[in-house]
């Protein structure tokens, strides 16, 4: 069996008013997988369970050594699932609204590639 690059789906998150790079990551794994149907995986793979396919998310962000990746993870749904996390993303002049969370004006933009393998 071969390790085989089956589909790389890329997605954008942001976390406007808490400055959370994690809440940033997760939006950004959301968004990558939000728009696609691995269909494939079952019907012309041939994978008896999607719990099968391999996960390997890459997150990037202006705080990556803050990612919480366990909670990342915890946005896909099914798969044996690896995060890393690296320098990248962006962080922008936002608005501070006390009430969300004092002392945060900074907007933080993460960015994923999220890359499902397959063994066949």
């Amino acid at each position: 069996m071969a390790r085989k690059r089956f589909i790389v789906e890329l997605g954008t998150g942001a976390d406007l008013h808490g400055e959370d790079v994690t809440e940033a990551a997760c939006r950004a794994v959301k968004d990558a997988i939000s728009s696609n149907c691995l269909c494939g995986l079952l019907e012309i793979v041939g994978l008896e369970d999607p719990g099968q396919m391999e996960v390997e998310v890459l997150v990037g962000t202006p705080k990556p050594e803050e990612v919480d990746v366990d909670l990342v993870k915890t946005m896909l749904p099914f798969g044996k699932v690896s995060v890393t996390s690296v320098a990248g993303g962006l962080m922008a002049q936002g608005l501070c609204v006390p009430q969300i969370a004092p002392d945060c004006d900074q907007i933080m933009m993460a960015n994923a590639a999220v890359t499902v393998f397959v063994n066949k």
